[in-house]
């Protein structure tokens, strides 16, 4: 078996990779984070109801004040 040189290998392991990242995003560009999903969920009545809920939650989470009594 004849071995290949290091170029040709790695001429290999790239078109590999620019093929599977092809695949990966069907020929879009990657958007990383929050970019990705930023208007997936507007207007669903759904997700702002899972919104208040949460935001329920975490509020109950918190510390109570305590109410100042007044000086005379």
């Amino acid at each position: 078996m004849a071995s290949r040189s290091l170029e040709d290998r790695v001429a290999v392991l790239e078109a590999e990779i620019a093929e599977l990242k092809d695949r990966l995003h069907d020929g879009e560009p990657h958007k990383a984070g929050w970019k990705a999903i930023v208007g997936t969920f507007l207007n669903d009545p759904y997700y702002e109801e899972a919104m208040k809920l949460g935001r329920a939650y975490r509020e109950s989470l918190r510390p109570k004040k305590k109410k100042k009594k007044k000086k005379k």
